[in-house]
């Protein structure tokens, strides 16, 4: 035979026995002794869980400076003497005085024999060419007659006048006179355009005491 039990749950005790009052302080106990342990565990578990700090700068470890010992190098002293050499002095330029004797004695002499003098002082433009051939015939023969008699010439250079010359560094520039386009330093190479002339012996006569070498010409009187 089956049974049926209806249970509802909407009533409610109109009573309270000691019973009930030792359920209801039992259920606050554990509800409160619940409380208290949830509490117990969280505060643990916050303890335990490690704190996420913001990162620090790695600092590694500096390594530690090596000291090495070197011998101690030996100290060389240089005393070094100056010396001051002076300069060679140029080597002083000596003029020659030259006397007018000998150059007034050689135009007394081209007077006498070429009458050289008086064909330079003349005024010889208004004479016609053929008159001025015929003095300076005379004057010619006269100059050639007193270089011969007194002086010895040769040239300076013994080339031909046109030839090809090489003119080496450090030449005697009292024997060769360069013109033209010149450039540069020595070696040169030009064309011989004059041989030169030199002289290599004087035979100028001597002159007496108290002889007046400007007198060139005397002065003639016909008498």
């Amino acid at each position: 035979m089956n049974t049926s039990y209806i249970i509802d749950l909407s009533l409610l005790p109109t009573t309270f026995d000691l019973l009930h009052v030792c359920l209801a302080g039992t259920v606050l106990v554990l509800l409160l002794l619940l409380v208290i342990l949830l509490l117990f565990m969280l505060v643990r578990a916050m303890k335990k869980s490690p704190i996420i700090a913001a990162p620090q700068p790695v600092t590694l470890p500096q390594p530690a400076p090596i000291s090495v010992t070197l011998p101690p190098e030996p100290i060389v002293k240089i005393v070094e003497k100056i010396v001051h050499v002076p300069a060679p002095a140029p080597e002083p330029v000596i003029l020659k005085e030259a006397t007018p004797d000998a150059a007034l004695q050689l135009l007394g002499l081209l007077q006498t024999e070429a009458r050289f003098i008086d064909f330079i002082q003349e005024d010889i433009t208004s004479y016609p060419d053929a008159d001025i051939g015929i003095a300076a015939r005379v004057v010619h023969e006269g100059c050639v007659k007193v270089m011969k008699d007194y002086f010895s010439l040769a040239t300076v250079r013994t080339e031909t006048e046109g030839a090809k010359l090489v003119i080496p560094e450090g030449f005697d520039a009292s024997l060769l006179r360069l013109t033209g386009n010149i450039i540069g330093k020595a070696p040169f190479s030009g064309t011989l355009i004059h041989k030169g002339w030199k002289i290599t012996e004087t035979r100028l006569p001597k002159l007496t005491q108290g002889h007046d070498a400007s007198i060139i010409a005397a002065a003639e009187v016909e008498l």
